[in-house]
């Protein structure tokens, strides 16, 4: 199984310089909270969807297809219990509701969309030194790209001791989800440890190459600020502004909507 959701392609995406994607992720938050109404989030979900396809992270939107399918069902349901609105159309769902909810919907998925072109397009140790060069500590960034690797190394050794016991005749597909949940409960001890075993070693290792004895640091990596790099921060800036303009002049809106 691949846990790894980093698409080693030569995309246009790809070639951007992480801190251009950091900004550009967080130009697609800002678009996307500002709004209730669905209708004015469509041009941000257009963008943010045409960056995936330039990506080719389609891929990896599809192994998280039942946890994106999960999420819109829940949240179309969920927030109507917490909103109304003055046009009944059934049951607890209004129009103004049902806006509402599918708006909430829509910032879910394309945040996490969003953050799956990111993953899919900058490897960790780019991701990293992009936070660096806007000012994070080194042994800031040094810890957060450790977390990022450990997500798939706890990953490939659940995967490991479930294909050791199955191979002992231990039936982790069979039963409803409560008694499968229960077999793979007592997996998790075994990947603990040999979490708890690999994260010691590794300290070790840093130890013993002076991790930390000088305050300043070089990088293997290098990056660059290219010219379609800017141009896409000044389009996506000017893009961002007129959207927080709009809002502030009230556009986005739902009308007769009431929060609880």
């Amino acid at each position: 199984m691949e846990t790894e959701l980093y698409l080693d392609y030569n995309t246009v995406i790809h070639r951007l310089d992480p801190r251009t994607k950091l900004i550009l992720f967080l130009y697609a938050f800002i678009g996307l909270v500002l709004y209730e109404h669905p209708l004015w989030m469509l041009p941000i979900a257009i963008l943010i969807l045409l960056q995936t396809a330039l990506a080719r992270a389609w891929i990896n939107l599809w192994r998280l297809r039942y946890l994106l399918f999960l999420l819109t069902v829940w949240s179309l349901v969920l927030w109507n219990l917490f909103v109304a609105g003055d046009t009944p159309l059934f049951l607890f769902v209004s129009k103004e509701s049902l806006l509402f909810s599918i708006a909430r919907t829509m910032l879910v998925l394309l945040m996490i969309i969003a953050g799956v072109n990111l993953i899919s397009t900058t490897r960790n140790e780019e991701l990293v030194l992009g936070l660096i060069k806007f000012g994070l500590p080194y042994r800031v960034g040094f810890a957060l790209s450790t977390s990022l690797r450990l997500v798939p190394t706890t990953a490939d050794s659940l995967q490991t001791i479930a294909q050791a016991q199955r191979s002992r005749g231990l039936d982790l597909e069979s039963g409803n989800v409560l008694e499968r949940l229960r077999k793979w409960l007592p997996l998790l001890i075994p990947v603990f440890i040999t979490t708890i075993r690999s994260t010691n070693i590794f300290g070790m290792a840093l130890e013993s190459k002076g991790f930390g004895a000088r305050p300043d640091r070089t990088f293997y990596l290098q990056t660059e600020m290219h010219t379609i790099d800017w141009v896409l921060l000044i389009l996506g800036g000017i893009i961002t502004v007129t959207a927080v303009y709009l809002n502030i002049l009230g556009y986005g809106s739902i009308p007769g909507l009431h929060r609880f």
